[in-house]
């Protein structure tokens, strides 16, 4: 299996402004740029996307992960929020927080941190990433 995402850009680092799309169209030229990377203009930013796609990689690990332990969750919502910090002359991202929210019917505290882990370390994203990766799970009954 193979997906793409292309993007273009126009002018300088500051002024300049570039469009991103995705292979499946749920992008469509979305705008992004100096201002929306680094302060809170209109679009989105490579982060936002790492994080989303962080997100939803680790939520699905967590769902897999639940099936082979024998439990079937109500609902799992994760939030990733991705770190970009100067390091030296080089921007990095250097961590993400992970927070989980999940009710699972019948999980014990530790079957369910457990099988959190599990999806922490070995969803594809999170494989991909060199930076620190953190998690918060909280299991609601």
């Amino acid at each position: 299996m193979k997906r793409s995402a292309s993007a273009a850009w126009q002018g300088s680092i500051k002024e300049g402004k570039g469009i991103i799309s995705t292979q499946s169209g749920v992008l469509e030229e979305a705008q992004y740029g100096f201002n929306t990377r680094f302060e809170n203009g209109p679009g989105t930013n490579p982060e936002e996307l790492i994080g989303a796609a962080h997100a939803g990689c680790f939520t699905m690990a967590m769902a897999a992960q639940l099936g082979q332990a024998g439990m079937t969750a109500d609902s799992l919502k994760t939030t990733a929020t991705v770190t970009l910090e100067k390091v030296g002359s080089d921007f990095t991202i250097t961590a993400v927080h992970l927070d989980l929210l999940a009710k699972i019917p019948g999980a014990s505290q530790q079957a369910f941190e457990a099988v959190a882990n599990h999806a922490k370390l070995n969803c594809p994203v999170s494989k991909l990433l060199n930076a620190k990766i953190t998690l918060d799970a909280r299991l609601e009954n």
